[in-house]
């Protein structure tokens, strides 16, 4: 089972350096550690940013933070059961 607070850790790491407000999911690519291919991963979960892209809705851009761009994603990702 997946910590949601170990992934939340890791993708705020992942996403702050990213210039704020972001407007798309391609506004992050430049700050992730390792581009598209970052991988987030917490006991059975695992998953890259690419991969994370291609599950999620899309968001309610812009985010103003990295809190809250995290805060959904995590919760679209419970709410799918994919955590």
């Amino acid at each position: 089972m997946a910590d949601k607070a170990e992934l939340r850790e890791q993708m705020i790491d992942a996403f702050e350096g990213a210039d704020y407000p972001i407007s798309s999911p391609m506004d992050l690519v430049p700050a992730l550690p390792n581009g598209p291919g970052t991988k987030f991963e917490s006991g059975d979960f695992s998953m890259t940013a690419m991969e994370l892209n291609t599950k999620l809705s899309g968001g309610d851009f812009p985010y103003d933070s990295p809190d809250a761009f995290v805060d959904d994603v995590l919760e679209e990702l419970e709410a799918n059961g994919h955590i």
